[in-house]
């Protein structure tokens, strides 16, 4: 049974800083990409950052909001990705979603983890 186990999120002062993180367990295939979507109330889920493996390493995309205050990375021997974040805003708010797609499979979601940036 594939597992996505998120961590880190919580209530952080606006230009804070804060830190992510998910394993994945249980996958029978190779992980194509993994990474980040969020979704604040009342608005669409998008995507804040990703890992993508392929034949010639790993590469990293971001949303545009993201101005390089947030960076990703991935430990793939433990299947696990880390999302720093940096200089938070208000419009940083939101339920943070790890997400895994497998070489062959479905797209494969954590719980989600909170993040409120408030003062």
């Amino acid at each position: 049974q594939v597992q996505l186990v998120e961590s880190g999120g919580g209530l952080v002062q606006p230009g804070g800083s804060l830190g992510l993180s998910c394993t994945a367990t249980g996958l029978e295939y190779g992980i194509h990409h993994m990474g980040w979507y969020r979704q604040a109330p009342g608005k669409e889920r998008e995507l804040v950052a990703r890992v993508t493996q392929t034949s010639r390493g790993m590469t990293t995309s971001y949303g545009d909001f993201v101005e390089g205050r947030f960076t990703i990375s991935r430990d793939g021997a433990k299947d696990t990705v880390n999302l720093q974040m940096n200089s938070l805003k208000a419009m940083d708010t939101a339920v943070y979603y790890c997400y895994v797609d497998i070489m062959v499979g479905p797209r494969y979601w954590g719980k989600g983890t909170p993040v409120t940036v408030s003062s």
